[in-house]
């Protein structure tokens, strides 16, 4: 009997249950990892996330001033991701599934402590990566004439709203990058960059919130006077919590009861 290519195709797709396992693995690994490690892999994604704002900079600098070019300015958003998960950097947003779902498995104090202290060490350094990041283009001139302008008017829109909205707008966010989790194992090939490029591009044209991308936008209007510490707190711990309902407690539980029966 012949087997059809899309048969086969079908049948190489990977079950849930294995995705998790997948994941999980993941997770273990990086629990386990030194905190050293673990800091350094969330310095360099907070450099490399920073680009989501220049690229959309860079972007709206060279496009024609007579138009309304929202959906291809935020085409550059989704670089920063490309070089940070492509990189296999430590981003926090994908941290609230991949460690999740070990703790999940195993409820115990000491996995619960060792995903706080992967968390805080995680997100740290991001924000480290993203401060000096936004200090070099405000304080070193480390871009060119007019992008420093861009990049502040496009933070001002991100980062200017209420804590209740960012909040909000934050949880899809979060949801979406644990849905880019959940959908990696099963790609092959170029696909990852697709579907990397194309789950933020959503959170982009959404205006959704992303607590590293966003960070940059945060630091870059402090430094620039446009925002004070207090805004620019409210703004992080909004997105923080907005993140990690979206990506843990609902993603990561969702992922959990549909495989806990299956495994």
């Amino acid at each position: 009997m012949s087997i059809s290519p899309d048969d086969i195709e079908d049948k190489l797709r990977l079950t849930s249950p294995t995705i998790y396992e997948i994941i999980s693995t993941e997770g273990e690994e990086e629990l386990s990892r030194s905190l050293p490690s673990l800091g350094w892999s969330g310095f360099v994604a907070g450099l490399c996330i920073s680009f989501s704002l220049f690229c959309e900079g860079y972007l709206r600098h060279h496009l024609p001033t007579d138009g309304d070019y929202f959906l291809i300015e935020n085409l550059g958003y989704t670089f920063g991701f490309l070089i940070v998960i492509i990189g296999r950097f430590q981003l926090f947003t994908e941290n609230t599934i991949t460690v999740v779902l070990p703790l999940l498995e195993k409820r115990t104090q000491r996995n619960f402590m060792r995903t706080l202290k992967l968390w805080g060490v995680v997100l740290l350094t991001n924000f480290i990566g993203t401060f000096i990041a936004a200090l070099l283009v405000t304080k070193f001139n480390m871009t060119s004439p007019g992008l420093l302008e861009i990049f502040i008017d496009i933070s001002s829109h991100a980062v200017h709203q209420d804590f209740v909205h960012v909040f909000e707008m934050a949880i899809p966010a979060g949801f979406l990058i644990a849905c880019l989790v959940w959908m990696l194992p099963s790609v092959h090939g170029g696909g990852e960059f697709w579907v990397i490029m194309l789950m933020t591009y959503i959170i982009a044209i959404g205006d959704f919130t992303h607590i590293v991308a966003g960070s940059v936008e945060t630091f870059i209007l402090i430094l620039s006077s446009q925002a004070t510490i207090m805004e620019g707190a409210s703004f992080l711990v909004a997105a923080c919590l907005g993140n990690i309902i979206g990506g843990t407690c609902l993603f990561a539980l969702l992922a959990y009861n549909q495989v806990k029966n299956e495994r």
